[in-house]
Order: structure tokens, then sequence, then C-alpha cells
């Protein structure tokens, strides 16, 4: 690895989206970590990767326990010193969940803990290496079901999508983004939203109009933006989405 050659921890990367995201990085000569809370999981990925010749690492990072947090960011420092780039995709759904007068209290809460609470506890343990990179990038995985502007729409396709407990999480997770833009707005390191669209993964039990390659490109554009880079966007394939 050269001095200049960027660092990139992608979270939930063993499979779908997130693979194809650090397959998309590393093909672009990005040193990736895959973050994966099942150790065997991540090997089989990085065992994937590497047989085409790709520059990729497995590492633990559980969101729900912040230990492997934790950990993963001592490693990262240890071995890299830095990091360049930040995709926040590690997220859950929940069979429990629905509208919001049946959807269980308990499955609401897994999903908070896990696409939000998991999500802001990755970016705070990661931020001290993110300050060492010359132009940090942080990406959070969204979805146009986390616009409150949409949820409320009732002409959009997406009004009767009423999943009260991933909804939410999803729109916190947005309230990240934009707090932690505007905190960050005097340094070299920006934040977005990215809803990559509709992709066929475990996430979506294979529904949707996306592979998990072409829904990668949009997340993957953001992580490798240049040095004009915006900040404190949410932006689909269409363009920029209303919060």
């Amino acid at each position: 690895m050269t001095g200049t050659q960027r660092i990139a921890l992608v979270t939930g990367a063993n499979k779908g989206i997130g693979l194809e995201i650090a397959r998309q990085l590393a093909e672009a000569d990005v040193t990736v970590l895959l973050g994966s809370r099942d150790a065997e999981r991540g090997r089989a990925a990085i065992d994937e990767l590497s047989a085409s010749g790709l520059n990729v690492a497995a590492i633990e990072i559980d969101l729900n326990d912040e230990s492997t947090i934790a950990r993963a960011a001592e490693r990262i420092a240890a071995e890299h010193g830095r990091l360049d780039i930040l995709v926040n995709n590690a997220g859950i759904v929940d069979a429990a969940d629905g509208p919001p007068s049946m959807a269980q209290a308990a499955a609401a809460r897994r999903l908070m803990e896990t696409n939000f609470i998991g999500t802001l506890a990755v970016t705070q343990a990661m931020l001290p290496l993110l300050r060492r990179s010359r132009a940090g990038r942080i990406v959070n995985l969204a979805t146009t079901l986390g616009s409150l502007a949409i949820n409320g729409d009732p002409s959009s396709p997406y009004y009767e999508a009423r999943l009260i407990g991933y909804n939410a999480s999803k729109a916190a997770l947005n309230m990240l983004t934009v707090q932690l833009a505007a905190e960050l707005k005097a340094t070299p390191i920006v934040v977005n939203s990215v809803a990559p669209g509709y992709v066929r993964t475990d996430l979506t039990g294979n529904n949707g109009f996306m592979t998990p390659e072409e829904g990668a490109r949009l997340p993957v554009r953001y992580a490798l933006l240049g040095d004009d880079a915006v900040t404190g966007r949410f932006i689909e394939p269409d363009g920029e989405a209303p919060w």
C-alpha cells in the first residue's frame, strides 16, 4: 500500500450491496476493510474479492457490540494510521415491524439500536481517524422511506410503506447526516445520506429492480467525491431527495 492510497471501512460488507460497494471501491484502487459481525462470512467475502486481485481485508465489527467497534478503530489506527472513507452500510429489517398501530415496540427498538444507534457509535469511533485524512468521506446508506416529506405525501408510491421502526430509524440516520455535516463544515470531512434505490438483496427479500452492483454505484460515487465535494445532502438515483 502506498501512503496516498485511500483507506475505506464498509460496514455490513460480507454480502449484498455492502459487498458490491467494497468491490467497486477496491476496483478504484482503495484499500477496503470489510466490516462483518460474522467472522466466517467475512473471510468468505475476502476470499471472493482477493481472488480478483483486490486489496481487501476483513475486520470484525458488530453495530450492537461497542467492544468490537472500539477494537476495529484500534486496529485501523495501528495498521493504517487514518481512515479516508467510512460507508455506514450495515442495517437490518425486522419481521415484527409494521404500521404504528401494529408494529411490536421491541422490533422498533431493535431497528433503532442497529440502524441508528449502532451507526452513530461506529461514526463516533472512526471520527478521530477520519480527521487524520486529507479529505474524509462519510456515506450513510439511507432509503427514500426515511424521508418525512415522502412518507407524508399521498401521491408518493412509498406512501403505503408504513414500517414505523425501519422508516424512523432511517429518518434518524438522516438527522445524523444533517447534524454531523454541520458540525464538520469547517473540516475536510463531508457527510451525505445516499439512498441506492430498490435493490435485490436479503434485506428486501430479494425484491427490487436493481442488482447489488447497480445499487452500489451511487454510494461509491459519493465515497469517492473529489475536492469540490458537497456535504449534508440526501441523494437518491433520480437526484436530491426531500428530507
